[in-house]
């Protein structure tokens, strides 16, 4: 049994290694144990290996990236309900440690695969989709009514794809920020209807309040934050907000530094690792719509890269390009020899 590991926080390439042990562990009551085959990179893991505090005295003696995957139901502890039954695709969310080659999760968090979903697919259709599911719900509260305009950092990533997509479906007046023309350019060939600005052009900033009227935008959906947040900020409406999921970027905005008070303006941060505090009413409701659009639109859920999960220092490195399109994936063989017999 393969496992990528970490004993104390830093840059990903610095700090993880690959660990080997014997077996895997056992699920418990209400638990199933998955041996995966797929997992996905997202700039989340990176962010949390960057950060995480170094394990308790008490705790684990290390911690193991990711918190997506799907895989193979290996087995099953004491009541766990019929259909997660050994053999069974499933997906998994929130399952921390999925950069294993087995991981125990809460069989309420192991979604079965629909069959015609492939295998990648299904890796990536959770974390994105609930997030975008996330943002939507905060994006409405703070548009109280309004239509927009909506700007949002890193259009190209995988979830700016998805808030594009939704964007066209609703009538949202979206205005889509990338980094470099090159990208900026494949974001207009794919939603032509939407404006785009590339902040590596000099006025990008009057190119934006160009597009909006010179009115601001109700709202900026950012995943980059750090130096960049002045800026998001400064385009913003009286009354606008802020609504950051990621830390893409590098520096640092102090949070006095942007006139709350005097215009009126509110900073959100949302995380879909907060996805649980949902009931399990509406939980279920978030994943049929990420079953649906796994099942109709998989084009949504691009792959940039596989690599074998004991290469794990180069998918990092692919995940980190800036020209990349779509989501990095760390595998694991079908059938994994280490452990599968113990388990």
């Amino acid at each position: 049994m393969r496992t990528v590991t970490h004993t104390a926080p830093g840059e990903p390439e610095d700090v993880l290694t690959l660990r080997e042990d014997s077996s895997p562990p056992r699920p418990g009551t209400g638990q199933v144990l998955v041996r995966l085959l797929v997992r996905p990179v997202h700039p989340g893991d990176l962010a949390l290996v960057r950060h995480a505090p170094t394990p308790p005295e008490q705790g684990p003696e290390f911690r193991v990236p990711g918190v997506e995957g799907m895989g193979i139901v290996e087995s099953v502890g004491p009541e766990v309900r019929p259909d997660l039954r050994p053999g069974r695709r499933v997906a998994v969310f929130p399952a921390p440690g999925t950069w294993s080659d087995f991981v125990v999760v809460p069989a309420d968090l192991a979604v079965p695969v629909p069959d015609g979903v492939a295998d990648e697919t299904a890796a990536l259709m959770l974390v994105n989709p609930l997030t975008l599911l996330t943002l939507y719900r905060a994006l409405e509260d703070a548009l109280r009514g309004h239509k927009g305009p909506v700007l949002q950092t890193a259009a190209g990533s995988s979830v700016g794809r998805l808030l594009g997509a939704a964007a066209v479906r609703h009538g949202l007046r979206l205005i889509n920020l990338e980094r470099s023309t090159a990208g900026a350019e494949r974001t207009r060939r794919r939603y032509p209807t939407q404006p785009v600005v590339s902040t590596s052009e000099d006025d990008w900033r009057e190119q934006v309040r160009r597009h909006c009227g010179g009115e601001g935008v109700r709202v900026v959906l950012d995943s980059v934050g750090g130096a960049m947040t002045q800026d998001l900020a400064a385009l913003l409406a009286d009354g606008g907000t802020l609504i950051s999921y990621g830390q893409l970027g590098s520096g640092t905005t102090p949070l006095e530094a942007l006139p709350l008070v005097g215009r009126e303006l509110t900073v959100r941060g949302v995380s879909v690792l907060r996805w649980t505090d949902r009931t399990p009413k509406e939980r279920a409701q978030d994943v049929a719509f990420a079953l649906d659009l796994a099942r109709t639109t998989p084009d949504l859920l691009e792959v940039a890269a596989r690599y074998d999960l004991a290469d794990f220092k180069a998918a990092v490195e692919h995940a980190r390009r800036p020209s990349k399109s779509g989501t990095v994936l760390l595998t694991s063989p079908p059938a994994a020899d280490s452990g599968r017999g113990a388990a």
